[in-house]
């Protein structure tokens, strides 16, 4: 079974995808980028990265193939498993693995594991469809060459002869009449304004005062009132806006007993963290989380500080919106 093929659709997903007793692919999302050497233009993009220290089964994977192979979590955990001897095998013997859409690993001279992400594939759903462009370079010559012939088409317009000028006295009386008519409009309009504004107060007050007498002529009266109506909510089963307004959340695991999530639960309760016990999902698991957060930076530094102190292998679940 080539597991990369459900790797890959994952990533498309979430930000961590672990390979039980392998590693975990984790993904980043880069905003668009500008090449200025090459005057590229490159989308948005989530790069891939992996770490050889988080090996834990969270069950993501193996529930994944277990829904697209339409078999049990069992046999997708042993398919997993087989396949990561494979490549710890192939990485022995020749040195490196390529994943299909995702990327090469290999062994240094140290024997560690070095990955190197594929670029040709963009991960982040956002961006489907766009794809990295070359602009056409524009060349600041040809704009100053046009500024050029702008002025001195706008230089032989002007009037440098004195005699032609001379020539149209009308204009310097055309000038004073146009400046007179400006000062008689300045003055004017305030006055005609002023006039305007006071029959407004006049009329306005008048139909405010028939307003306030129609209201104190009116009475409201009702003679059979109905009952007064209680509106029952549960709310277990109402979810609060809040909730819905905070689509990242801190899985600390997913377990298959509902009894053993709950003890999860109740611990993570005593240690101070505002923890949530989701219902059973499709997989037939029940997540336990260290909590929910609005916005992916505050995800983020929270996970930093889980990952440091409590749980090294701490994750980040994106709730589609």
């Amino acid at each position: 079974m080539k597991i990369e093929t459900y790797i890959g659709q994952l990533l498309y997903r979430y930000q961590c995808v672990t390979v039980p007793g392998f590693g975990a692919f984790l993904t980043e999302i880069q905003s668009a980028q500008l090449n200025e050497s090459t005057n590229s233009f490159f989308p948005p993009r989530k790069l891939v990265s992996f770490n050889s220290h988080i090996k834990s089964n969270d069950g993501l994977l193996a529930n994944h193939i277990a829904h697209s192979e339409k078999t049990s979590y069992g046999f997708a955990v042993s398919a997993i498993a087989f396949e990561v001897l494979s490549w710890k095998k192939t990485l022995e013997e020749n040195g490196t693995i390529a994943l299909k859409g995702i990327g090469e690993i290999r062994l240094n001279s140290e024997n560690n594991i070095i990955f190197t992400p594929n670029d040709q594939t963009n991960y982040l759903a956002t961006s489907f469809g766009l794809s990295p462009f070359v602009s056409p370079i524009v060349k600041k010559e040809i704009f100053e060459k046009k500024i050029e012939q702008i002025s001195e088409k706008q230089n032989e317009l002007v009037y440098t002869d004195d005699e032609e000028r001379s020539s149209n006295p009308f204009l310097k009386y055309a000038a004073i009449l146009v400046l007179g008519l400006g000062i008689t409009g300045s003055i004017g309009y305030p006055l005609y304004q002023n006039q305007i504004d006071s029959k407004t107060l006049v009329v306005e007050s008048a139909v405010q005062k028939k307003v306030q007498n129609k209201i104190q002529e009116a009475t409201f009266f009702i003679q059979n009132p109905l009952p007064p109506v209680t509106l029952s909510v549960d709310s277990a089963k109402v979810e609060s806006p809040e909730a819905k307004l905070m689509p990242y959340h801190i899985m600390a695991g997913a377990f298959r007993s509902e009894a053993n999530a709950r003890k999860a639960y109740n611990q993570l309760i005593k240690d101070g963290y505002q923890a949530r016990m989701l219902g059973e999902n499709k997989h037939g698991l029940f997540p336990v989380l260290y909590g929910s957060y609005a916005t992916m930076a505050e995800a983020t530094k929270a996970q930093k500080e889980i990952q440091k102190g409590e749980n090294p292998d701490a994750w980040i679940l994106v709730e589609n919106l």
